[in-house]
């Protein structure tokens, strides 16, 4: 870890099948305050063991000091820190030969904003995105200035409609900039749910990592 690159050289966990033997792989993404391994314990929630799943973990937990929702300058450099930290486990996936067509995106709360972000500012085709309580990072003058194609990527965004810390504005928006840029966007806003996951939005991910059709 450097300040410059705090995230740096933090450890990764992984779960479910093996690298050569995956279908598919998975990249999961906690949330502020939280580690690698709570975000594993969605993951064996989704009861997908044909799945390969990664879990890197956040310098303190945290992936970037201030809100999603302020300028993204303010966040820097854990921002830049975080995204390369995705880019890089995408890397080495492909290294081990699964492309980024057969990794998907899971994150929660700050977890789900950066795989959001992530895809947003890399736009290829990925297996999908799964955004658990969260969006786009940045101000309002930021949100959809990205450009790129993600080709029909599934993404599946869900959140409460009063949830203290994801404005449900903020999903829509997401929604709309995601499907400006090509995506099959599914956006669902549960009424008045805590800020967690539920049953449905297993079930919604579930379809998406492994579809029929694969």
């Amino acid at each position: 870890m450097t300040n410059a690159d705090p995230h740096r050289g933090q450890p990764v966990l992984a779960a479910g099948a093996t690298l050569d033997q995956a279908r598919s792989a998975v990249v999961c993404i906690h949330g502020r305050g939280a580690g690698a391994e709570d975000i594993l314990g969605v993951a064996e929630a989704l009861a997908l063991p044909e799945l390969a799943y990664l879990a890197p973990e956040a310098a303190g937990s945290v992936w970037y000091p201030e809100s999603f929702r302020v300028p993204t300058a303010r966040n820097q450099p854990w921002l830049d820190s975080a995204l390369g930290v995705v880019g890089y486990l995408l890397d080495y996936l492909s290294g081990k030969g699964i492309p980024p067509e057969r990794v998907a995106l899971l994150g929660f709360s700050q977890g789900a904003c950066l795989a959001l972000e992530y895809a947003a500012r890399n736009p290829r085709r990925y297996l999908a995105v799964v955004g658990l309580s969260g969006g786009l990072i940045g101000d309002d003058v930021e949100l959809g200035q990205h450009a790129g194609d993600l080709a029909g990527t599934p993404v599946f965004l869900g959140c409460s409609d009063v949830d203290y810390y994801i404005p449900k504005e903020r999903v829509e928006r997401t929604a709309e900039a995601l499907r400006a840029l090509g995506a099959d966007v599914t956006a669902r806003l549960y009424p008045g749910m805590a800020h967690t996951v539920n049953e449905d939005e297993l079930e919604e991910a579930r379809g998406l990592l492994m579809p029929p059709s694969s």
